[in-house]
């Protein structure tokens, strides 16, 4: 499917993708280069891939898609085999059974003959949809590999109604044992690791279960499933999760280990009944690899000095503040883990533990038989503890139990729910904390949120526009680096196999350390405002969430973007 030169380049103009200078150049070169135009605008340019698709769109007057971010139904692939698929670079991605349809992505959606071919081979009407040749082979490669459309189609002979007669005497817990729903769990998990996911969404709607994966911090959704399939996948999931398969009115919580190549995985699983069924959430937690240090957690200069120094006190409490997902515990951790020797007595109280650390005596909460955070900590201080990890400071008899233990010689850690470093100060105190017990043992309150990393295979520099240089330096203030002053450039993932076009590849923190200094002791007394405890705060080095992630975009760790999508209050 040869594209007209001038035709494609005159649409990107128009589009404003790039100017008619560029488009001349473009033309030229990839003459030059013997490479069709679309593949050199592909290749060498900075042109959006999604305006290169819109514009062939409109050449072709075919509809598009990008196939990285579509969800692919295992029943299409079931249609065409492999073979076929690689052969004429084309992906069934999603089936009418309804309607008698099935849509394609194809390289070449205007080749009569591949379509009609296709129409015999599957029994059913075509409708080609373009998209890119690289984008569809990759897709190739990772969804047939994953084995999933004979498992779901084996799956779906055993339940579907023209099979009652034959599998009569089957009930769910027979069916959930057989090979077919095993492997969809199977290949379910096997992607999500191989695809660095941290979590798997599965969520039934009213015709289809959906799959979602959520990798470095974003759901991305790779696959539906036939709806008949879901409460025998969720019994499969449950079993293996040591929960009651028959309770379906109220949610649940479990765990599983999983082995897949060298990766050794615990899955925690938690169950939540809604109006189309039972959805399944699944946090994958890596028992390889090892705990991050604090460096590559993204801390350092002076707020990891601050840490390190407030960790080597024998006594004092350390919070660590941010919203579900920002990666508190996995801080803590690492802290744990720089402190675990066998000449200290480490004690935490968990709900759940989620790793687990060799010599450190790790608690989960059990709130029906009575083991809270409140009661735990209370027996902790019989224990002879040097180091207390409290998962979370709830209620008024923890945060006054945790000060308790700091002021009689032992080492706190825990995390609140807040959005930033100084606004712990209140909030313990709102917990029921006195305001002269808490300036007197809080060490440091640390603030935490997790950004994207950008793909160092693709990454690429450029000039940020005038007001973006200007938010840029007032946020930093002193921070920012006078070398930079008129040669700021910062940099983005232009997108890649690597990291599934997405320009991020990985995850960083970006952190506020606030030190409680004397004077910021003598705010807490008085029980300053937030606002007058940041700012006196800031006079004395403080560097807030915002600044760290401008610098760590300065450094070309992150973007602008994502700094202000995970920072900007």
């Amino acid at each position: 499917m040869t594209i007209p030169i001038k035709e494609l380049l005159n649409l990107l103009v128009f589009q404003k993708a790039l100017s008619q200078k560029e488009a001349d150049s473009f033309e030229v070169e990839s003459l030059q280069k013997n490479i069709p135009i679309d593949e050199y605008i592909l290749k060498y340019t900075k042109v959006k891939k999604e305006e290169l698709l819109k514009a062939k769109s409109k050449i072709l007057q075919v509809p598009w898609v990008d196939v990285n971010f579509i969800p692919i139904t295992p029943q299409a692939l079931y249609f065409v085999p492999e073979s076929i698929a690689r052969n004429y670079v084309a992906i069934p991605y999603e089936l009418d059974q309804k309607e008698g349809t099935l849509k394609i992505a194809m390289a070449d959606p205007l080749n009569i003959q591949i379509v009609e071919f296709l129409e015999k081979k599957t029994n059913k009407k075509i409708i080609p949809v373009f998209a890119l040749a690289e984008d569809i082979k990759k897709a190739i490669d990772v969804f047939y590999n994953q084995a999933l459309s004979p498992d779901v189609s084996a799956a779906l002979k055993d339940i579907s109604p023209e099979a009652k007669t034959a599998t009569a005497h089957k009930n769910l817990s027979e069916i959930v044992y057989e090979a077919p729903i095993a492997k969809i769990v199977v290949s379910i998990l096997e992607f999500a690791v191989g695809g660095r996911a941290s979590d798997i969404h599965i969520e039934p709607e009213e015709l289809k279960t959906r799959v979602r994966y959520r990798i470095d911090g974003i759901l991305h959704e790779k696959l539906t499933l036939p709806k008949q399939i879901h409460d025998s996948l969720v019994s499969r999931i449950k079993i293996m999760s040591g929960l009651k398969i028959d309770e379906k009115r109220i949610p649940q919580d479990g765990r599983f280990n999983f082995k897949t190549g060298n990766e050794n995985i615990d899955l925690r699983v938690s169950t939540l009944p809604t109006v189309h069924g039972e959805k399944i959430v699944m946090r994958l937690l890596k028992k390889t690899g090892g705990i991050p240090s604090l460096f590559e957690l993204g801390l350092r200069g002076p707020q990891l000095k601050i840490l390190d120094e407030a960790i080597a006190r024998p006594y004092g409490i350390i919070l660590v503040t941010g919203p579900t997902g920002s990666g508190k515990t996995t801080t803590l951790y690492s802290i744990l883990s720089k402190l675990n020797s066998q000449k200290v007595n480490i004690v935490t109280i968990e709900d759940p533990v989620e790793y687990q650390l060799i010599g450190v005596n790790q608690v989960q909460i059990n709130p029906q038989a009575g083991l809270t955070f409140a009661s735990a900590l209370r027996s902790f201080l019989r224990q002879d503890p040097n180091i207390i990890l409290v998962g979370e400071i709830r209620d008024t008899e923890t945060a006054q139990l945790a000060i308790q233990a700091a002021l009689t010689g032992h080492l706190v850690f825990s995390t609140l729910h807040t959005n930033d470093a100084p606004t712990a100060i209140p909030r313990l105190i709102d917990l029921g904390g006195e305001p002269f017990l808490i300036a007197s043992v809080l060490d440091i309150a640390l603030a935490q949120r997790i950004c994207r990393k950008i793909c160092v295979h693709c990454k690429v520099s450029y000039t940020p526009l005038p007001e973006i240089t200007h938010n840029i330096k007032h946020v930093l203030g002193a921070y920012f680096p006078a070398s930079l002053e008129s040669t700021l450039q910062l940099y983005k993932g232009k997108g890649c196999p690597e990291c599934n076009d997405t320009g991020y590849y990985g995850r960083v923190g970006i952190f506020e350390v606030l030190k409680i200094t004397p004077v910021i002791a003598q705010l807490i007394l008085k029980q300053t405002a937030v606002t007058e405890i940041e700012h006196i705060a800031q006079k004395e080095g403080f560097m807030t969430m915002k600044q760290d992630g401008f610098i760590k975009t300065l450094e070309g760790i992150t973007t602008i973007e994502e700094v202000l999508r995970v920072a900007e209050t």
